[in-house]
């Protein structure tokens, strides 16, 4: 038996690492301990409110093309992985 990979529907809650190609979602929480990695994810302009989208996802599945206002940024899963996002669409 084949396993579905789960979409998230609107309203979800879950890591920025499971959402889908095409999905939308607003960032909830940054859950990275280590400071400088925290700085950096806010450096790229990765705050609490602002809206990801799901742009492309490399063909072994790392890293994933988000686009965050208003451009394209290259992310490691793991890193996506610290973000807590609610599924916009």
């Amino acid at each position: 038996m084949k396993l579905r990979a789960l979409k998230y529907r609107k309203g979800d809650q879950t890591k920025l690492s499971n959402l889908k190609k095409g999905q939308k979602a607003k960032v909830v929480f940054l859950d990275a301990q280590d400071k400088a990695l925290r700085r950096r994810l806010l450096d790229m302009g990765i705050t609490e409110g602002v809206q990801i989208k799901i742009k492309k996802i490399a063909p072994l599945g790392d890293p994933i093309d988000i686009e965050v206002r208003g451009y394209e940024l290259c992310l490691r899963k793991y890193d996506m992985s610290l973000i807590d996002v609610e599924v916009i669409s």
